[in-house]
């Protein structure tokens, strides 16, 4: 009696999966921390140990990528039909410090399974992610007859991501002839809960800023000369208190322009999402909400922009009273932004809003980091729902949609190369990225195998980018 695809697809990795836990646990026991430059060998062990696991798993081309900081590797398989769609997965294989010290249950670096999950660090963030495109390409070919995939299928894996990607868009840059690709699949991600299947379809962009006010050439006494001289901690409170609006709303002239808002089809599929509010609180290690009025904290945190207040400082901090209009003060803000807005027009909206408000008297200067542009998938994007019903077909019920508040380097594939991003990603809030104890559910991450086995003979019999 033949199998159906899908139970073909099961029986394989069924037949693979212990295998591929122990190639997974290999993987890591390298200790591939980006951050610590003690580590920097256990980086460029971590890249050749999968570039050689890519080969092995059948990828005609498996490269060690060079970059000014942490090698990535890039590998690509041919799918032999001209019209098949290109589809680039990203992830990254550096990972986040950690030591049995920090209170770890058992060591970090030596992955540990116990009631249906592996403990390591990477084992979600983000090895663990990576790594089920592996035996998932493997399972769609085995169920599909097929010598190659359906789709053009590459992977690019970068080894800084933990530590800033300060070398990423750098790397796209140089080699997004190679990159080229109809749509980018971040697995760098994770899903609403263990119950709840979701799809993210969009990060938000960031940008920062220092703000630095001088006004006297030193501090000086308040009883001769305060109230007759501009005041920069004054100014700095001013700014601050002129970020927001009644409503909560950020009051920089220009900010809003071009912001796409929330369809009510999307406000709607939000609102279907399980959200306890008490709880968000309790993780958020909070009080109460607030936020931009008309807005729900789901649709604050992801959809809209926001401005906070990072830092702020100036004058005297020690013990007592000193009674003096200070030198100096400064202020750390940042902007999440959202699609439509253009980090370069809000620098530059940030940058005419504290001219305006500055006084004679107060010189500034303000120095913005690189920023992050947001990205975000039209929801009828014919890649997102082949990825829909990949995931459905694994998961065997509804799957819903969600985006994540912060950002991250896929916007640059997204710049540079001008393809949608889409997000796979199978790790739930429990699994402790960057915490001790980070774990993956092994439930889970067969699931994740199970829709990359779908995902590429769904894409490339629905969709044929033009």
């Amino acid at each position: 009696m033949s199998q159906t695809p899908d139970s073909a697809v099961r029986t394989y990795i069924d037949q693979h999966r212990a295998a591929f836990l122990d190639d997974l646990a290999d993987w890591l026991r390298i200790p591939s921390v980006s951050a610590q430059p003690e580590h920097d060998a256990d980086v460029r062990r971590s890249a050749d140990w999968l570039a050689g696991k890519l080969k092995e798993t059948g990828f005609p081309t498996a490269e060690v990528w060079e970059t000014p900081g942490a090698p990535a590797v890039f590998a690509e398989w041919p799918s032999g039909d001209p019209d098949a769609p290109t589809v680039l997965v990203y992830g990254h294989h550096d990972v986040q410090p950690a030591a049995l010290a920090d209170g770890w249950h058992s060591e970090p670096f030596e992955p540990v399974v116990r009631d249906g999950r592996m403990y390591a660090r990477g084992a979600a963030d983000d090895k663990g992610q990576v790594f089920f495109h592996t035996l998932g390409v493997r399972a769609h070919l085995a169920a599909t007859g097929r010598t190659s995939p359906a789709v053009n299928l590459k992977l690019l894996v970068e080894g800084e991501e933990e530590s800033g990607s300060t070398h990423f868009r750098a790397l796209v840059e140089r080699e997004c002839d190679r990159l080229a690709a109809d749509v980018v699949i971040v697995s760098d991600t994770g899903m609403w809960n263990e119950t709840t299947p979701t799809v993210c379809t969009g990060l938000r962009g960031i940008a920062d800023c220092e703000i630095e006010l001088f006004g006297p050439d030193q501090d000086i006494h308040s009883g001769a000369f305060g109230g007759a001289v501009p005041n920069p901690a004054t100014v700095a409170a001013r700014l601050v208190a002129a970020l927001h609006d009644a409503d909560e709303r950020v009051a920089i002239p220009g900010f809003y322009d071009n912001v796409v808002e929330l369809t009510d089809a999307e406000r709607a599929l939000i609102s279907e999402l399980p959200f306890d509010e008490a709880e968000w609180l309790a993780a958020a290690k909070s009080h109460g909400t607030l936020g931009e009025a008309g807005y729900s904290t789901l649709e604050r945190v992801w959809a809209r922009p926001t401005a906070e207040v990072n830092g702020i400082g100036g004058g005297y901090q020690g013990p007592g009273g000193k009674t003096i209009v200070p030198a100096a003060a400064h202020l750390k803000l940042s902007f999440r932004l959202v699609a439509g807005q253009d980090p370069y027009e809000v620098e530059a909206a940030v940058r005419n809003w504290v001219a305006a408000l500055v006084p004679s008297g107060i010189r500034h200067s303000i120095v913005f980091g690189a920023p992050t542009r947001p990205c975000l998938t039209p929801l009828d994007h014919p890649a997102l729902q082949s990825v829909v019903r990949a995931m459905g077909r694994a998961f065997e019920q509804k799957i819903r949609f969600t985006r994540e508040g912060g950002s991250g380097p896929a916007a640059d594939l997204q710049d540079v190369l001008g393809a949608p991003v889409l997000f796979l990603g199978i790790s739930v809030p429990s699994d402790g990225w960057h915490a001790p104890n980070e774990k993956v559910e092994l439930g889970l991450l067969v699931k994740g195998v199970e829709t990359a086995a779908y995902l590429w003979a769904d894409l490339a019999e629905t969709w044929r980018p033009v």
